[in-house]
């Protein structure tokens, strides 16, 4: 079953990512809501309307495909004006509303080009153009950002996000990239086997995940298996797990086996002699400079290794790799998730 008892309320306005791994579920709801597949059950609506039964272009919402399906042979003034066909403009209305899809997407002055001679970025600008020509109160995008390289992806996540605030047009963008999701997204919904696992804001999602495969698809993350333990002072729980206790947040009986997740830039990588609680010691087998921050692994005695990251400059000195270091896990940096 490609999609399983998706329950999903968006409000107007708003701009809401499914994010998942392929082969998951979300292209397939997403052309559910656009009327090229029809669910065995269930109810899709927009506002009081039952869109259900309605073809795709009965319906009034609009679908951007991640080929961007630009007529080759037309100019980019032409495919933006095929997209208007049936709304019964005449050409001096067509015109002035081609004009205004231009301005909305900063492309005046291309109307005349075709596809060909467009770069990545412009491709995609008139694709979301064309998507809009209609004025959809839904818009879906299937990987919209997919075909562009990352300094050009992530210049147009911003204009994408910006077209979408100036209209107010609801969005729903498929996306199998977090940052990229965590960039655009007022909410997000996790996808997992045809089912929706956790929805709500990045952050939220980021800093709260309710399982493994959520923590580990919205970035980098250290999963440490262990057993819950009774509760500790401030609302904490005490989890024993092959590195020593560890102070975590979250629920779950007493015995339970359990999963703690870190995220890297939560753990305090510092020289052995600062004996702060919660510390875990270890040896540092590679810093890699990155520019702003600097990522650091580090083995443990049982051989595990933890990942850490610190932003740049540092407030004291860098440890050597070889050294022996110890690793601050503050309990509200560490979240309890089910095994």
């Amino acid at each position: 079953m490609a999609v399983d008892a998706v329950s999903l309320d968006l409000a107007g306005g708003e701009f809401f990512c499914l994010l998942g791994p392929s082969g998951c579920g979300k292209s397939t709801l997403l052309r559910m809501v656009a009327g090229f597949e029809v669910p065995d059950s269930g109810t899709i609506r927009l506002g009081e309307t039952d869109l259900t039964a309605l073809p795709p272009h009965r319906r009034p919402v609009n679908m951007m495909f991640q080929s961007y399906a630009l007529f080759p042979h037309m100019s980019v003034a032409a495919n933006l004006a095929y997209g208007l066909k049936g709304l019964g403009l005449n050409r001096a209305q067509s015109a002035e509303r081609v004009r205004a899809l231009l301005r909305l997407v900063r492309l005046e002055g291309f109307e005349a080009r075709r596809p060909d001679k467009l770069s990545g970025g412009q491709r995609q600008r008139v694709a979301l153009a064309r998507a809009l020509a209609r004025e959809p109160r839904l818009l879906l995008l299937d990987e919209p950002l997919g075909a562009l390289d990352r300094a050009l992806r992530e210049e147009t996540q911003g204009e994408l996000r910006a077209i979408q605030r100036r209209l107010g047009t609801s969005f729903v963008v498929v996306t199998h990239d977090a940052e990229e999701a965590m960039a655009l997204a007022d909410r997000i919904g996790v996808m997992e086997r045809g089912r929706l696992v956790q929805m709500g804001p990045a952050r939220e999602l980021y800093e709260r995940p309710a399982s493994r495969f959520v923590a580990g698809l919205l970035g980098d993350v250290n999963l440490i298996d262990g057993r819950l333990r009774g509760p500790e002072p401030g609302g904490t729980r005490s989890v024993e797990t092959a590195l020593g206790n560890l102070r975590a947040t979250g629920e779950g009986e007493a015995g339970n086996a359990v999963v703690v997740a870190i995220r890297p830039e939560r753990l305090v990588v510092s020289g052995e002699g600062a004996g702060l609680e919660g510390r875990l010691r270890g040896r540092l087998i590679e810093a890699t400079f990155l520019g702003d921050r600097i990522r650091y692994r580090v083995e443990m005695a049982n051989g595990a290794t933890l990942r850490a990251s610190a932003a740049l400059p540092a407030p004291g000195p860098i440890p050597s790799v070889g050294e022996t270091v110890s690793l601050a896990v503050p309990a509200d940096a560490a979240r309890i998730l089910p095994a």
